[in-house]
């Protein structure tokens, strides 16, 4: 560790200019899905590029004994941290105005997971990039910063001692590769979401661009047919690795199980062009071509800008904004990204005072940090709520009814239950609709004597050898729930089934894991119910669902569309929604005398017209879940152990 410093890397424009194809992708895919399907894989780009150029600065100051930890960890906070700390200030000093308490907790976790690089953790621990909560997490970008931060913190330390001991390196970076690559492999097909955001299943993508930095220094030194010269030509390593960009981003949906084998094409084809360098035409033409390269240049603080902004707009219009504005915000973000390039990046990373810098950013990001968690653990700082026209309860059902959890299955993620010695049971399960369901009946059935036990599965609904597109694992988390029916089969006296039904109508929503990859909710259905024949079964009916969000129902600071939002939808319009799912349901009983039905349209439709806002208190959390208001205005209209303990009686 000499003390010479850190020695430079020849620049690349070409790589600049792969850059910019990386960030312009992602950007596409965030701000007009439908048109650019599979521009996320950018992102795939990007660490490839990340892995060749980290291990090239490292693998040639290893060899000059120039390498200083010190110096490469003050490069990466000069580089990283001014983008980010100017992008994480942003985002809490316009939530402060913009956001409701909810959403302000919300954003001050995901700060402080940014600031401690932990971004993927975090989100891992919730649900997945592509599902539909994603769009209002404005931080929900940095994922791939933190796995990025996390391969900078294990390379270079495994790299020095691999170095020190004298060690076979390609054969360490080999076997590296292959075991993440087999570890996403795996892990693609029991659960997508971790295999995305954990690193050890997406660090192979960086290790193939050390790979591809260790073939480059080596090449004077290894024989011609390690070379990819000897079977390629540069042109024609650029021609095929463009051919596989453009098939990654045709072909990839957020449907594809990725990463898993898919992320081959842009990872391969990143190698590719990198490999073929300056010599091949299309890297030293178009690659290298000045807006190529301007747009490389602001990458970072484009792909940091971007998604905030968009994630912002699509929150205070409490809808997916328009053309126009997302256009508009996708403009402003290359704006912001000019200027913090020229402005913040450029004076920071380079210049006098390197050390004073460092501690200054360091102290910053420490700072930031901490006034995000302090927003997380305060509840969102509710005294600055900008919603003062209407009453809006900041918490959904799912957290009282994780509060109440005392019990947890190994692969449910909530559950609820007093259970109590020689008491019979009403098990309550599905997917999160049972959150809501549990706090309209749980009092009802307690106080009929019974206990109640609850399993919920986000996006899983109770429905045997059946998974559920972009989640993870219903079949194995349904079969837990069936093992404690076997086990506790004397003391259950009804089992309730809710569920978002309407969404599991929709086409290839469904897979079945035996035989067959579609199934219908129909078949599904009825492949349950007979299961559960022997046992009385409630289907308690999804609740009049929403064609908008409610939150469109309160005045909102920023807000481009109109403010004053009818917050009604005719109860024809609403059964328009739900009607496939009910006729489904419908079928699905005809002859099962064990089976009864249960909806609470009357409490919350009446007159023709279903309300989410009543004497100015809003009734529903997202199109298709009550909040705890809700959830008290239904109660207080049916009487749950009248109608629920009817139905188990006419069973006998």
């Amino acid at each position: 560790m000499a003390a010479n410093g850190l020695s430079h890397i020849k620049y690349r424009a070409d790589i600049d200019g792969l850059r910019a194809i990386a960030v312009l992708s992602v950007v596409a895919f965030h701000a007009f899905p439908n048109w650019f399907k599979g521009g996320f894989v950018g992102v795939d780009i990007f660490f490839v590029i990340s892995g060749y150029l980290i291990s090239t600065i490292l693998f040639k100051n290893l060899e000059s004994n120039t390498f200083s930890f010190l110096e490469f960890y003050i490069r990466r906070i000069k580089r990283i941290f001014p983008a980010l700390l100017i992008v994480l200030i942003s985002c809490f000093i316009f939530g402060w105005f913009a956001l409701f308490a909810d959403e302000y907790k919300q954003l001050g976790k995901h700060i402080a997971a940014a600031a401690g690089f932990v971004s993927n953790l975090v989100l891992w621990s919730e649900n997945g990039y592509f599902d539909n909560a994603a769009e209002t997490k404005p931080l929900l970008h940095l994922w791939s910063l933190g796995i990025e931060e996390q391969f900078y913190i294990f390379w270079p330390l495994l790299l020095w001692v691999v170095w020190k001991k004298r060690l076979n390196l390609l054969k360490i970076i080999v076997i590296l590769l292959i075991i993440s690559f087999a570890l996403n492999i795996w892990g693609i097909q029991t659960d997508t979401v971790a295999t995305f955001y954990a690193p050890q299943t997406r660090f192979w993508e960086m290790f193939a661009g050390s790979l591809l930095a260790w073939f480059t220094l080596q090449q004077k030194n290894i024989k011609i047919q390690y070379q990819l010269d000897y079977w390629f030509s540069a042109n024609t390593q650029a021609w095929l690795g463009t051919s596989l960009l453009v098939a990654a981003m045709s072909l990839t949906t957020s449907a594809s199980k990725f990463p898993g084998w898919w992320a081959l094409l842009p990872t391969l084809g990143a190698v590719l062009m990198i490999s073929a360098g300056m010599r091949s035409w299309l890297n030293r033409v178009v690659l290298s071509n000045k807006i190529l390269v301007w747009f490389g240049l602001i990458s970072f603080p484009l792909y940091m800008w971007h998604w905030p902004l968009l994630s912002f707009a699509r929150i205070v219009e409490s809808e997916v904004p328009s053309r126009n504005i997302r256009i508009a915000v996708v403009l402003l973000s290359v704006l912001l990204a000019w200027l913090t390039y020229k402005l913040v990046e450029t004076p920071i990373r380079f210049g006098q005072r390197s050390k004073v810098k460092t501690n200054v950013l360091l102290a910053l990001m420490f700072a930031v940090g901490c006034v995000g968690y302090n927003v997380y653990q305060r509840d969102g700082l509710k005294f600055r709520d900008p919603s003062t026209d209407k009453t809006y309860i900041a918490q959904t059902t799912e957290q009282q009814f994780s509060d109440k959890c005392s019990r947890q299955l190994n692969k449910i993620n909530h559950c609820a239950e007093q259970l109590k010695t020689g008491k019979s049971i009403i098990l309550l399960v599905g997917d999160s609709h049972v959150r809501h369901t549990y706090e309209l009946i749980k009092d009802q059935v307690i106080n009929a004597n019974h206990d109640i036990v609850a399993f919920s599965n986000g996006g899983c609904p109770f429905l045997i050898d059946v998974n559920v597109e972009n989640v993870n694992d219903c079949s194995l988390k349904n079969s837990e729930i069936l093992d404690f029916i076997s086990v506790n089969q004397t003391d259950i006296k009804a089992i309730v089934l809710a569920g978002e039904f309407s969404k599991y109508t929709e086409a290839d929503w469904l897979k079945n894991v035996n035989g067959e990859d579609k199934i219908s909710l129909s078949s599904a259905l009825k492949r349950t119910l007979v299961r559960l024949k022997k046992m009385p079964i409630i289907i308690f009916e999804q609740i009049p669902a929403l064609s908008f969000e409610p939150k469109k129902c309160l005045s909102r600071p920023f807000r481009v569309s109109q403010n004053n939002f009818n917050c009604q939808i005719t109860y024809k319009d609403t059964m328009e929604l739900l009607q496939p799912s009910r006729s489904v349901i419908y079928q699905a009983i005809e002859s099962m005398p064990n089976v009864a039905l249960f909806n609470v349209d009357l409490a919350l439709c009446k007159s023709g017209v279903c309300d989410a806002v009543l004497k100015n208190n809003l009734l529903y959390y997202d199109k298709t879940h009550l909040n705890p208001l809700g959830v008290e205005f239904v109660r207080s209209q049916i009487h749950f152990d009248k109608v629920l303990f009817e139905s188990i009686k006419n069973f006998k």
